[in-house]
């Protein structure tokens, strides 16, 4: 695997990101120690987790693992923000709850400290001035070292930004957004702002739930056992991607998968790593034959004109302001 800047920092982190939701899950102990493994054998260094998935096992999963190795070899990141117990403040982006939970995570990963911290989503109780501070906080102590965010809209990353760069805080260096073929709209406003910052972006759900894979051409309804959506307790959001567009979307995948041999889910990591403005997708697995399959998306590139199918494929429908942009950019080409 190759290795990319992370943002504006110097840390380098492999083009891939192992992401563990389904460790403790979909995957136990032994199975997820062998996909880490796995990860390691082909270069990867960059792991991605959260305090909430499955209730902490992920991370205590992942803090067994560590043991032993070259702490400066990986870089781990974790997430703060959903319910991590019963009581009335053990949610949400507080001082108390972030600190609370650092420390929890910290304890069930074995660490002396995050390489980053992640929030995880907004939280419209909490003044942003309050968490950000307390992120710098945790920087400052040397419990974290990096400040992320994940799943905030464009002008709540911008403020967040704002509001550090007035106080003289430390900055979030990563953006985790869910960005495939399919969920297009990343590049309205998170994929500018990322841009305009120097942030990294670390897609979450490259495949679409697996979507992109073309596992589920014959409908969710007859999704499987031992698959996300076929155990997935949201099915309606999964409903929604059996549209003209997706299709069309499948069709394009299986007309460049015939093309280059490779599979359905390597193509749709691959238009991601095409990206310049991505940093890392995260990737998941239930197991080690799906972490190589993902795994054979790096060392080849899509042509331009397989990356123009795709990207016709799937393109949204721009309105207002969007349809503005490339309208403007004719007119300012013109007078240059």
């Amino acid at each position: 695997m190759k290795y990319k800047k992370l943002g504006w920092s110097g840390l380098l982190v492999s083009e891939l990101c192992l992401g563990t939701m389904t460790f403790g899950w979909h995957a136990d102990e032994e199975s997820s120690h062998k996909m880490m493994n796995k990860f390691e054998e082909y270069g990867g260094n960059f792991i991605d987790t959260a305090n909430v998935y499955s209730d902490g096992k992920s991370e205590e999963i992942v803090g067994k693992w560590m043991k032993g190795r070259t702490r400066d070899d990986f870089i781990v990141a974790t997430k703060v923000r959903f319910r991590t117990g019963k009581g009335i403040n053990s949610v949400g982006l507080s001082r108390k709850h972030i600190i609370h939970s650092v420390k929890e995570s910290l304890r069930r990963l074995n660490l002396d400290y995050l390489d980053i911290l992640q929030l995880h989503a907004w939280d419209p109780l909490t003044q942003l001035e309050e968490t950000m501070g307390t992120m710098n906080y945790l920087v400052e102590e040397g419990l974290i070292r990096y400040v992320g965010i994940s799943n905030f809209r464009g002008w709540q990353i911008q403020r967040g930004i704002d509001i550090c760069e007035k106080n003289g805080w430390e900055k979030p260096v990563t953006i985790q957004s869910q960005y495939n073929l399919i969920a297009r709209g990343t590049e309205f406003e998170i994929l500018p702002v990322a841009l305009y910052n120097n942030l990294g972006v670390l897609p979450w759900s490259p495949l679409a739930g697996g979507f992109l894979t073309g596992k589920y051409e014959s409908g969710i309804a007859s999704a499987p056992k031992g698959t996300r959506i076929g155990e997935s307790q949201n099915k309606e959001y999964y409903e929604k991607l059996e549209n003209e567009r997706v299709r069309r979307i499948s069709e394009a995948l299986k007309e460049v998968a015939k093309e280059t041999g490779r599979l359905n889910s390597e193509i749709a990591l691959n238009w991601l790593l095409n990206n310049k403005t991505v940093t890392s997708p995260i990737i998941g697995a239930r197991n080690e034959k799906q972490l190589v399959e993902n795994i054979g998306a790096t060392e080849w590139k899509l042509t331009s004109e397989q990356i123009e199918l795709l990207n016709n494929a799937s393109q949204l429908e721009v309105t207002y302001p969007y349809d503005q942009r490339a309208e403007d950019q004719q007119k300012r080409d013109r007078v240059l």
